[in-house]
């Protein structure tokens, strides 16, 4: 499936205190005001599309089948990428829309067994123009049998010219998923993390260590023009990871030099 008819515009006046949350949350000042440009990757906080109970799944995320995504069948949903073009800054106070669809779906094979991907193409308007292009790459597959072996972890580089340190907590995790309306319990719900999904705690967001990354490159003189990027293992909340970037290449590297997440962009 591809190329699905745009759904209706959802609507946000992108509240400058919510921003100002954010940046409070990330531990930066926090001095977004209305007219001001969003930093890169803030719109993740607008364009809610919030679900009564009843056609949530298990994970706390709408049901697929419900809404824009399909049903694949598969109970595991992780967000595994994407691509972003910022070709106008992107105001906060300034009431925007977004333009949602499926653009593929693809079911594969793996070694754990069915996968399936979906990716998602949104635009952001404001004032009658295009400022924001993005898509976003979803796997879904099933769950991890407890007699499975793990695979393999892949290694981050260690040629940065450029790091910073980052950790993280229960905390942080709960107040990102709320700012994003992020329902996915394994950010905030231990035991199901641990239980259901087989994962060793808390899961960071990887939109967030994408946020992260991009806040390293996004500079007022420098602005991001283009970012991709691409999950490679999971971090836990417990864990310590660095922020790295040489040129146009970013990653996350975790403990034991394991890869969680690597990019590219452009300014």
């Amino acid at each position: 499936m591809s190329d699905a008819e745009p759904q209706p515009g959802e609507s946000d006046a992108l509240d400058p205190a919510r921003a100002r949350a954010v940046q409070a949350a990330l531990g930066l000042k926090s001095d977004i005001c209305a007219g001001m440009a969003l930093p890169a990757f803030f719109h993740q906080i607008y364009f809610w599309d919030p679900q009564p109970p009843a056609t949530l799944g298990r994970d706390g995320h709408p049901k697929p089948g419900i809404g824009l995504i399909p049903d694949t069948g598969l109970p595991r949903r992780m967000w595994a990428g994407g691509r972003l073009w910022f070709d106008a800054p992107l105001l906060a106070g300034v009431p925007a829309q977004r333009r949602s669809r499926v653009l593929q779906t693809v079911h594969k094979s793996g070694r754990s067994g069915p996968l399936a991907f979906v990716t998602l193409g949104h635009e952001i308007w404001q004032d009658g123009a295009v400022v924001l292009r993005e898509e976003q790459d979803l796997v879904y597959r099933t769950d991890p049998a407890p007699e499975a072996p793990r695979a393999p972890v892949p290694q981050a580089r260690r040629d940065e010219t450029e790091a910073r340190t980052v950790t993280f907590d229960a905390t942080l995790l709960f107040r990102y998923s709320a700012l994003t309306f992020n329902g996915h319990r394994i950010h905030y719900d231990e035991s199901y993390a641990r239980g259901v999904e087989g994962y060793d705690g808390l899961v960071v967001h990887g939109p967030l260590l994408a946020q992260l990354l991009m806040l390293m490159a996004d500079t007022p003189r420098r602005p991001l023009r283009t970012f991709a990027f691409r999950a490679t293992a999971p971090l836990m909340h417990h864990e310590t990871a660095t922020l790295c970037r040489n040129g146009p290449d970013a990653w996350v590297r975790g403990p034991q030099g394991r890869q969680c997440l690597v990019a590219t962009l452009t300014t």
